[in-house]
């Protein structure tokens, strides 16, 4: 898809959450004036500068109560004018326009995790990917085959439960089981770091296909945002672009299937909780999928939050606690219930990415986040990390040591 169609087929009005009027939404952007990153907050039309609160969104959901301080900073004009349009910053991000103003994945510090086979659904097409060896032209058979052997009975089955347990006895009997039966019915769920710290991309940006992946897909996710302290304190969306092929091979190959240039991709917007929007507002999110080809085709599907087999605070535990910490809090993916089978090209091998795809992921209360597929290899590399990060911010301090 050409970039002057992913403009008008993405206003920012259908960027923003349907109820953006109430919804308190953060995020980072690229300052072309100051060439760094910079902390800001949506109202309406404009977005306010809120670097002067907190240099790092990880510093501002710190505070006490985050949404609180936000909101009274922009309704005390503690702020300054608002310094962008919001309708330039989206556009200028779904142009990958680098010489205005465009949006980042809305977090900085906090570490990238994510969860796997949280769903049902998706927990028996990582079967087929081990039973076929991430060979995608015995997917079909393997699928057929799997499906006959389980039935629905596991679907009703609470993960950790004694009756999971004996599912889990008959199925060892039958010779099927699996790692991922393992994690989608077992006691503990699967939680993994998807990407290093700064490495996600935002808004517009390329979402990368590693050129050794033959059969792929994109993950469309509610994405939780956590403190130091392991309170939920907003959401996001995000794609955890999967490979299915290298996956398929191994889950020892986990961190080759998921860790790629731009292969975490985030936004557009925290939305931070408030009185009109809570965790238990999530709980019943509908996320939806929408892949535009190059060559015409057209995917959707759907994450509906509703269907999934374990509550986000046992995610959450089973993330930070006693025995882990994230002092700059974190961010983490709650797994999909969407796997592809819809065959795009060859009848029996499924779908997989191809270059030029248009990825949309969106919900009611999120928003839509919008990226487009390209070549990892190919992708503007990742250059700022957390050296350049903190040199910005000194540089950012000196300024306005000087100025005063």
């Amino acid at each position: 898809m050409s970039a002057g169609r992913t403009n008008t087929g993405h206003a920012a009005a259908t960027i923003l959450p349907e109820d953006a009027g109430q919804a308190l939404l953060i995020g980072r952007l690229w300052d072309v004036e100051t060439s760094g990153p910079r902390v800001v907050a949506v109202r309406g039309e404009d977005i306010f500068d809120l670097q002067h609160l907190a240099g790092t969104v990880s510093e501002l959901l710190e505070r006490a109560d985050p949404a609180a301080e936000v909101r009274r900073a922009l309704a005390d004009r503690t702020v300054p004018e608002a310094r962008w349009k919001t309708a330039d910053v989206v556009n200028a991000s779904l142009l990958q326009d680098t010489s205005r103003a465009y949006l980042l994945a809305p977090v900085d510090l906090q570490v990238i995790k994510a969860c796997g086979v949280t769903f049902v659904d998706s927990m028996i097409e990582r079967v087929i990917e081990e039973r076929c060896g991430g060979d995608a032209g015995r997917a079909t058979a393997m699928r057929e085959l799997v499906g006959k052997a389980l039935g629905g009975s596991i679907a009703a089955l609470t993960p950790g439960s004694a009756q999971a347990a004996e599912a889990k006895r008959v199925l060892i009997a039958e010779g099927l089981w699996s790692q991922y039966l393992e994690v989608g019915i077992g006691p503990d769920p699967e939680v993994f770091t998807k990407a290093p710290v700064l490495s996600s991309v935002g808004l517009g940006a390329g979402v990368g296909i590693p050129s050794f992946s033959s059969w792929n897909n994109p993950e469309p996710e509610l994405v939780l945002i956590a403190t130091s302290r392991g309170t939920v304190v907003g959401a996001t969306l995000g794609n955890d672009v999967n490979l299915r092929d290298v996956e398929g091979r191994s889950a020892l190959l986990l961190g080759k299937a998921k860790d790629n240039n731009a292969s975490s991709a985030l936004g557009p917007f925290i939305r931070l909780f408030d009185d009109a929007f809570t965790l238990d507002t999530l709980r019943q999110e509908e996320i939806l999928l929408r892949v535009e080809g190059p060559e015409g085709y057209t995917l959707e599907g759907r994450n509906s939050m509703a269907r999934i087999s374990r509550p986000f605070e046992e995610l959450v535990a089973a993330t930070c606690g006693k025995h882990h910490q994230y002092p700059d809090g974190f961010a983490l993916f709650t797994g999909t219930l969407f796997a592809p089978t819809q065959d795009r090209d060859v009848p029996g091998q499924g779908f997989t990415h191809k270059a030029g795809d248009v990825v949309t992921i969106q919900s009611r209360h999120l928003g839509a986040l919008v990226n487009r597929v390209g070549a990892a290899e190919e992708l503007p590399e990742w250059t700022f990390g957390l050296r350049q990060l903190f040199s910005y911010l000194r540089a950012q301090e000196r300024e306005v040591t000087t100025l005063n």
